[in-house]
């Protein structure tokens, strides 16, 4: 595999590069050629010129291509609006075939239908390469269907973009095709001699505590935590809802985690009701956390991505940057991808945004640097290759970014661990095992039990022994709940309900053994000897979920489940079903 990179600058220049390309195609006795046109913004004119002129010298090869954010070329950011790249495959095994369609929300489900019934009828595919038009339409739908492609197959592209970001527009063409707004073109290459191999890189790291979405449509953003979205930005940044907000919040995007990933969305704009609009979907119930970018941070990423790459020992790198990161970088973007090109001819274009598949997940990102090197026959041998990083592109040293992000992350899950649990046992407190109640209904609404327990006379204990020795008594009981809960199978939380009372919730699997959990806690509990105190015994409540049940409704009866128990002489569990 070979490839030849141009940056366009008239007919003539271009031909005689063409010409050369031919030339290096027919020493190789190649088997397809592919050529990539990328184009900060689109000249119907110039376009025309350059697919005609490919027409005329190179009849057989295949071309795409799209308008872009800016041109990455031999690992660097080019200066010029267009760029060429031709790969030369050498191996008559490997095979390279186009489709181009046009999409819209109407005729997603038939263009991944299309797509994936074709690739599934031809084995030789082993990866699907796209370049779409993405702004306006919601992606979210598309990836998942694209989830059917065969699990072997690798699945990489970048979303079409414009020299300038605030400008909608943009196109992808093909030789199969023609230059349109609306369109998706995929390459598929495959062959039993083709190897691909994918990754992705980010570098942004999560900060601050964890904020739920509690309403979200599409990609627009309404509320986190109940609050409209733009206050996080303000109330912890200070950035202001003004020409400057995109630019101010590239840094920090928010983090959550999707499909076994690591998934960032930055919001593009900020509306008068305080809702953000993302450069994706973003889903409601998600977990996320607003993420720093670090110079230092992401170089070391990059680092760990070229490592993996160089295991692989690639003989050409097609990179999609997102045009997030080449603002975030300024002219010094090259920095995260030249040290691929000192492996093998690396280059792409800055996106609207990134796909890739893994875990047999395809998914978009954003400000993300997605990566898929390709080689043709085996490794060479078993060192991998080689990349350089100058001392100016990485050094070990830590940013003070870095420093202060590590020293705030570190007080906020201090911070966070002594808001959800009690003091004295270190079980949860009462708001979080009621937070954690109230998920489990959600999540398991027909196989939920509730267990309370308190200790009998403990204000016996306290009069007679102290409360040092009535602390003891509860951090005891304390321990043997928190170990029983430890043993359950899927997910038992334990909490300090108030006082001497505790709550015990079992979900799943684990709600199954709630009777037999009851009765182990007040026998060993009862059996345990303390050492002022001596034997002590406890009363059990127990319940379980009824359908359409709330939270305060089951908490009431595994109350009233407790009072029975002592009411009936205490040291005993009693159940209302």
């Amino acid at each position: 595999m070979k490839q030849l990179q141009f940056e366009y600058t008239d007919r003539a220049t271009l031909q005689r590069d063409l010409r050369k390309t031919t030339l290096w195609a027919k020493n190789a006795m190649s088997s397809c050629v592919v050529i990539d046109i990328f184009t900060e913004d689109i000249e119907i004119d110039e376009l025309d010129s350059i697919i005609s002129l490919i027409g005329e010298e190179m009849p057989d090869a295949l071309y795409r291509g799209c308008s872009t954010n800016g041109n990455i070329i031999r690992g660097g950011q080019s200066k010029k609006r267009t760029v060429i790249v031709c790969t030369i495959f050498e191996f008559p095994s490997t095979r390279v075939e186009m489709r181009q369609y046009a999409l819209s929300d109407e005729t997603e489900k038939s263009v991944t239908d299309d797509l994936c019934a074709y690739v599934k009828a031809n084995s030789w595919v082993k990866g699907v390469s796209m370049l779409v038009t993405i702004r306006g339409m919601s992606m979210t739908r598309f990836c998942d269907d694209l989830n059917k492609l065969p699990d072997h197959v690798e699945v990489f592209g970048g979303g079409a973009f414009a020299a300038d970001i605030n400008n909608n527009v943009a196109y992808v063409f093909s030789g199969v095709g023609k230059c349109e707004t609306n369109s998706v073109v995929f390459t598929l290459y495959g062959g039993e001699d083709l190897h691909i191999m994918t990754t992705h890189i980010t570098g942004w790291k999560p900060l601050g505590r964890e904020l739920i979405v509690t309403r979200a449509e599409g990609s627009v953003l309404y509320e986190l935590d109940h609050k409209p979205a733009y206050d996080t930005y303000y109330h912890f940044l200070r950035i202001r809802n003004d020409e400057h907000f995109f630019n101010n919040t590239l840094e920090f995007p928010f983090f959550y985690e999707k499909n076994g990933m690591n998934i960032l969305r930055a919001p593009t704009a900020a509306n008068e009701d305080g809702s953000l609009l993302m450069t994706a979907d973003i889903e409601t119930d998600v977990r996320a956390r607003i993420a720093y970018g670090d110079p230092w941070t992401i170089l070391d990423d990059v680092r760990q991505g070229c490592v993996q790459i160089g295991q692989f020992q690639p003989e050409v790198i097609q990179v999609f940057s997102c045009a997030a990161r080449r603002t975030f970088w300024g002219s010094e973007a090259y920095k995260e991808t030249l040290p691929m090109q000192t492996m093998a001819p690396t280059s792409g274009f800055y996106t609207s945004g990134e796909f890739l598949r893994s875990n047999n997940d395809v998914n978009q990102h954003n400000v993300t640097l997605v990566c898929a090197a390709m080689r043709e026959g085996g490794r060479t041998s078993e060192t991998a290759a080689r990349f350089e990083m100058t001392e100016e592109q990485h050094s070990g040293k830590v940013s003070m970014i870095n420093r202060l992000a590590t020293f705030i992350e570190a007080a906020t899950e201090e911070l966070e661990t002594m808001a959800k649990t009690d003091g004295l046992t270190g079980l949860f407190n009462r708001r979080e095992i009621q937070q954690r109640i109230t998920r489990a209904l959600e999540r398991h609404p027909r196989d939920t039990a509730l267990i309370m327990i308190d200790a009998d006379y403990f204000k016996h204990v306290n009069d007679t022994y102290g409360h040092g020795e009535g602390d003891d008594v509860l951090k005891g009981l304390s321990d043997m709940i928190r170990r029983t809960a430890e043993e359950l199978p899927n997910s038992a939380y334990a909490g300090r309900w108030g006082g001497e009372e505790f709550m015990l919730c079992l979900t799943g699997e684990a709600a199954s053994f709630a009777e037999e959990t009851a009765e182990r806690i007040r026998r060993e509990f009862e059996d345990h000897c303390f050492p002022l105190a001596g034997h002590q015994t406890v009363s059990i409540g127990l319940t379980y979920l009824r359908p359409n049940e709330t939270t305060d409704s089951v908490c009431t009866r595994v109350d009233e489940a407790l009072y029975e128990a002592k009411k009936a002489g205490r040291n005993r569990i009693c159940t209302i079903k």
